[in-house]
């Protein structure tokens, strides 16, 4: 039996969790904001699943690669969120994005460190 993959679902639930949010930043008109951090918030697991079926070892990490990017990004988005007095905030995506963060750039050092 396979195990279960975190990081599959940890990105899922953060996606889940990003849809709506992005509803709620709709619902107050925040439509700029919602757009890109829908863009990137969901980006993340998507680049994370095709990573599963990467050609490549190198192609593996590309990918992976392209999901800390679209990490960064949503960081950023959730940042300006958390602090414009305007926005509504969510917490438990911080606390999300930051242990998808974690294993992340955990797996990216391992992946280039193994033969």
């Amino acid at each position: 039996m396979k195990s279960e993959n975190i990081i599959l679902t940890k990105t899922i639930v953060f996606a889940l969790t990003i849809i709506e949010y992005c509803e709620e930043l709709e619902e107050k008109k925040k439509f700029v904001v919602a757009k890109q951090l829908l863009k990137s918030g969901t980006s993340i697991g998507a680049n994370i699943h095709e990573a599963q079926n990467a050609e490549s070892k190198s192609d593996f990490i590309h990918k992976v690669k392209i999901a800390a990017k679209e990490i960064e990004e949503t960081k950023y988005w959730l940042t300006l969120c958390e602090q414009a007095k305007s926005y509504p905030f969510n917490q438990s995506l911080k606390n999300q994005i930051t242990e998808i963060s974690l294993i992340v750039y955990k797996i990216l050092s391992t992946s280039k460190t193994k033969n």
